[in-house]
């Protein structure tokens, strides 16, 4: 028995790596559609994340932070439905940290905590 390339089979096989690659495109370019504006920035001592919430007042927002996990979420009877959760690598200090919104432009500078250390001195007998 001999098996032959045909014509039909072989420009399925051209043809079907760039068919997937442009249903990849536009899978990604729906699903970035789909995310807010979002901007984050690190220093040496915290994070800096911007986003663009347009039509949401400060009463209509929702901001918690526990650990190094962040949440955003808009409140009742707000123009614009909006609830995401951030996982930042290091935990945060609340106390230093600061929320603004300006303009439709909420950016939260976010401190980081410092670490405390279990290092233990042990003596030499």
């Amino acid at each position: 028995m001999f098996f032959a390339i045909t014509p039909a089979a072989l420009g399925r096989q051209i043809y079907a790596p760039a068919t997937r690659s442009l249903e990849r495109f536009f899978n990604q370019a729906q699903a970035s559609g789909r995310r807010d504006s979002v901007v984050t920035t690190q220093d040496e001592t915290s994070y800096t994340l911007t986003f663009d919430l347009p039509g949401v007042a400060k009463e209509q927002l929702s901001i918690g932070i526990e650990g190094n996990l962040v949440r955003l979420a808009s409140k009742q009877g707000a123009p614009r439905a909006y609830q995401a959760a951030y996982e930042l690598p290091q935990d945060i200090n609340v106390a230093s940290s600061d929320a603004r919104l300006e303009n439709g432009v909420l950016t939260l500078k976010l401190a980081k905590a410092v670490p405390a250390t279990r290092l233990t001195e042990l003596t030499i007998n």
